[in-house]
């Protein structure tokens, strides 16, 4: 048997990666909000983070990654729960989740091409009479690429607890009279809600920070706390306030998966009542 000390040495690689690559960086952000341009210690950056401003890009951040979320659950659940009902659902699934190892620089790309004047969007248009029409650069661009980018993380927790799913509660719920929307929303969704919740954070949460895709395909229309944080760093070279924006950014990111965290209580277990 494994003594403590053993156990102790083999946790140490863990404990060493946690230290470099998660509380050092934390720490290095949050040393760095208390300087100003000219380094000098100050705490208006944090003061400066709650003018009108910040508000708004904080509130325009959080309305954008709602959006994201919303569509891509509205689309990720059904879609999972199709796949659980198929055959070789896990090939299709595979299928779904092969697009997420692609570059996600390639794919921004990629849908620059597809909306462009001259892409294969607006000569399908042009078919129909509608003429050229500028999609890039705008909020439906830029939340659709988005949800295109976040559908595979969406889709997997969901099927997942899809797939877990005892068939026999939902037989249960038919035999006794309940109607498929009674059965969805009383029995299905609530034994599926961890998964639901899994993949909200893995949606919500980088779309909060996201820039890159703000910046190719919205053409800085959008403007999110990611796009913020990456003008201090790279433009103003205020990194003060970039850091102060970074440290906020966590608190939100950690109170969101605080409110999205649950345990799995095991309510797909047939005998958990008895």
């Amino acid at each position: 048997m494994q003594t403590k000390n053993t156990k102790t040495f083999y946790l140490i690689p863990y404990y060493v990666w946690i230290i470099l690559f998660v509380i050092a960086p934390i720490g290095l952000i949050a040393y760095y909000s208390f300087f100003d341009l000219s380094g000098n210690f100050t705490l208006d950056n944090y003061f400066n983070f709650f003018t009108s401003v910040y508000l708004k890009l904080t509130l325009s951040s959080f309305w954008y990654a709602f959006l994201i979320t919303f569509f891509t659950l509205v689309i990720a659940y059904p879609t999972a729960y199709l796949l659980t009902k198929t055959r070789h659902k896990q090939l299709w699934l595979l299928l779904i989740i092969i697009p997420s190892w692609i570059n996600l620089l390639l794919k921004t790309y990629a849908f620059i091409g597809i909306f462009g004047l001259y892409g294969p969007v607006n000569a399908f248009l042009n078919v129909f009479g509608i003429g050229e029409t500028q999609i890039l650069f705008t909020d439906f661009s830029f939340v659709f690429v988005a949800v295109y980018i976040f559908i595979p993380f969406m889709i997997l927790p969901i099927f997942n607890s899809l797939d877990k799913l005892n068939p026999s509660l939902v037989d249960a719920s038919r035999d006794l009279g309940a109607s498929s929307w009674t059965t969805f929303s009383k029995v299905i969704l609530p034994l599926t809600i961890n998964g639901v919740k899994a993949g909200i954070q893995a949606v919500f949460i980088p779309s909060l920070s996201l820039f890159m895709i703000t910046r190719l395909i919205a053409g800085n229309k959008v403007i999110t706390l990611g796009t913020a944080i990456e003008q201090q760093f790279l433009v103003t070279q205020n990194w003060g306030m970039g850091s102060t924006i970074a440290v906020f950014l966590i608190i939100f990111m950690v109170i969101i998966m605080i409110i999205t965290g649950q345990r799995d209580k095991g309510a797909t277990s047939i005998g958990k009542n008895k």
